[in-house]
């Protein structure tokens, strides 16, 4: 029976085929929002996590897989682990030294990545969206390169069940600051701040300044939505079959680093 490829296996496979930076960016950026399995050396105790270590050539690894069936078919046996987004693995991870193996055992995509590799993606999902208060007076049509609808658009689909949906505007604020708004509108309760570090991340993955996107959120009955339907580009976000708990949707201006 072939195994079914999963969404690290296909970004991985088309990072391979093209060989092109945006396609090895997107394959860091699934790889961040993944929930990973993260191999342990003993039972959490629930205070610490110590991941099981695994020497390669010399330099040493951590052991991820993006599922518990690939962790037991490489394992051998069922083993404790740590249920993880790859966002969390790696700022764990980062600065000590280690390096992460994905998905070892012969599965699509099976990789290393040197330590090197996991500083840099620990810290292209680290900046946190600053908060500001200022007063939105005029809105007009966005005016921004296609790259930032795209990214957006990605991040969004990745987004279900987070909010209703978005629009991309441009913003004159009553400060006199100009600049570009996407506005969620009806986002679940506690998932703003997971959304507003997605779309800094989005532009961050996608070469693109964070700082020329400010994110703001709006419920559906209040009258300035109105505006934003009638001058904004609209981001329809995916909505689940059934409901549930919302979880973070969870590059670089450089280019990302080839892997192993």
């Amino acid at each position: 029976m072939t195994e079914q490829l999963t969404r690290l296996d296909v970004a991985h496979q088309k990072m391979e085929q093209s060989g092109q930076d945006a396609d090895r960016a997107a394959f860091y950026e699934r790889l961040a929002e993944a929930e990973v399995m993260l191999l342990l050396a003993a039972e959490s105790d629930g205070a610490q996590v110590v991941p099981h270590v695994f020497e390669a050539d010399g330099l040493s690894f951590v052991l991820i897989f993006d599922t518990e069936e690939r962790l037991v078919d490489f394992v051998g046996q069922a083993t404790p682990y740590a249920a993880l987004s790859g966002r969390v693995v790696v700022q764990m991870l980062a600065g000590q030294g280690l390096g992460l193996g994905l998905n070892l055992g012969g599965a699509p995509s099976e990789t290393l990545l040197d330590a090197a590799a996991v500083d840099w993606l620990a810290e292209q999902v680290q900046p946190e969206p600053s908060e500001a208060q200022d007063i939105p007076q005029e809105i007009a049509p966005p005016h921004v390169p296609e790259a930032i609808i795209t990214a957006l658009d990605g991040k969004l689909a990745g987004a279900a069940g987070l909010a209703r949906s978005a629009y991309l505007v441009q913003v004159h604020y009553k400060s006199g600051a100009k600049g570009h708004m996407l506005a969620f509108i009806d986002a679940v309760h506690g998932a703003e701040g997971a959304l507003s570090q997605a779309m800094t991340e989005a532009l961050h993955f996608a070469d693109i300044d964070a700082a020329s996107l400010d994110v703001a959120f709006f419920d559906r009955s209040d009258s300035f939505t109105a505006h934003l339907a009638k001058h904004g580009l609209r981001f329809d976000i995916p909505q689940p079959a059934k409901e549930q708990s919302p979880s973070a949707p969870g590059m670089d201006p450089q280019k990302p680093p080839k892997l192993r």
